[in-house]
C-alpha cells in the first residue's frame, strides 16, 4: 500500500503507528522503500521518547506527536526528537548512521517535528504551545476533537479549527488538517493551511469494494428486469 501511494507522487505520505498495526520492521522495509522518493511522516504511537525516536531512527523524515495538551506536552515530544543539546534523543539506528555521525547530525537538522492538537485543551493551549521553540508545524486531528468536544457540529469544531489555525500562522507555522477526501482537502488548502490528507488506505479500499459491489448488484438487477419484461413479453 506504501508503494502504491509512493507512486501517486503525493508531497508526503503519514504512516499511523498511533492505530495502525505497524511493527518495527514493517516500518522499516516501507521507508526504505519509499522514503528516498516521497517524505515519510510518522505518527507516532504517544509522545513517549521511545515511540518518537525508534520513528526516526526507521529514517522518517518527520514525526507527527499526538494529544498535545500543553506547552510541557511540546516540549518534551521536541526534546525527544532531537539530538543533544537540543534534545535528549539518544544516536542510533541504521539509517541515521548509515552515512556516519556528521551525516546524522545534519539530517537531524532536517527532521520536522509536528504536533496533534485534537482536544479541547490542547485547543484552549494552543498558543502557547505554538510558541514553544522547536516545533515546526501543527497538525488538527479532527475525529478526536470531537470526541473531546462532544459534539461534531461544524461551528463549533470549525471555531477550534480556526483558532489552531490563527496561532500556527501567528508563529509562522504551517497548519495541517485531517479531512475526509480530496474535495475537502482541496477546501482546506484553499482556506490556508498548509498541509491536508486527501486520501487514506482503508477509506479507499472500503469504497472500492462498495462501488464494485453496487454496480454489479445494479448490472443484475437490469438484467433481472429485462429478463422479467421479455418473458411477460411471450406469454
Amino acid at each position: 500500500m506504501v508503494e502504491f501511494a509512493a507512486h501517486a507522487n503525493p508531497e508526503a505520505l503519514v504512516l499511523d503507528l498511533q492505530h495502525g498495526l505497524w511493527e518495527r520492521g514493517s516500518l522499516e522495509a516501507a521507508i526504505g522503500a519509499v522514503g528516498a522518493q516521497v517524505p515519510v511522516i510518522a505518527r507516532c504511537a504517544g509522545n513517549l521518547h521511545g515511540a518518537i525516536a525508534q520513528a526516526l531512527d526507521a529514517g522518517a523524515a518527520s514525526v507527527l506527536v499526538p494529544l498535545i495538551e500543553t506547552a510541557a506536552d511540546a516540549r518534551r515530544a521536541v526534546s525527544a526528537g532531537r539530538y543533544p543539546p537540543v534534545g535528549v534523543r539518544s544516536a542510533g539506528g541504521v539509517r541515521p548512521l548509515l552515512a556516519g555521525v556528521d551525516a546524522m547530525l545534519a539530517a537531524d537538522r532536517e527532521v520536522a517535528i509536528g504536533l496533534m492538537i485534537e482536544t479541547a485543551e490542547g485547543v484552549e493551549n494552543v498558543e502557547a504551545i505554538a510558541a514553544v521553540p522547536g516545533v515546526d508545524y501543527l497538525f488538527i486531528g479532527t475525529g478526536d476533537l470531537c470526541l473531546s468536544r462532544g459534539t461534531s457540529d461544524s461551528e463549533v469544531i470549525g471555531r477550534d479549527c480556526e483558532r489552531v489555525l490563527r496561532a500556527a500562522t501567528a508563529r509562522g507555522l504551517p497548519c495541517g488538517i485531517f479531512t475526509a477526501d480530496a474535495c475537502a482537502a482541496r477546501r482546506a488548502l484553499e482556506s490556508g493551511y498548509r498541509m491536508a490528507v486527501c486520501a487514506n488506505d482503508i477509506e479507499l479500499v472500503k469504497q472500492g469494494f462498495l462501488t464494485a459491489r453496487d454496480e454489479v448488484r445494479r448490472s443484475c438487477s437490469t438484467a433481472a428486469s429485462h429478463a422479467g419484461q421479455n418473458t411477460r413479453g411471450k406469454q
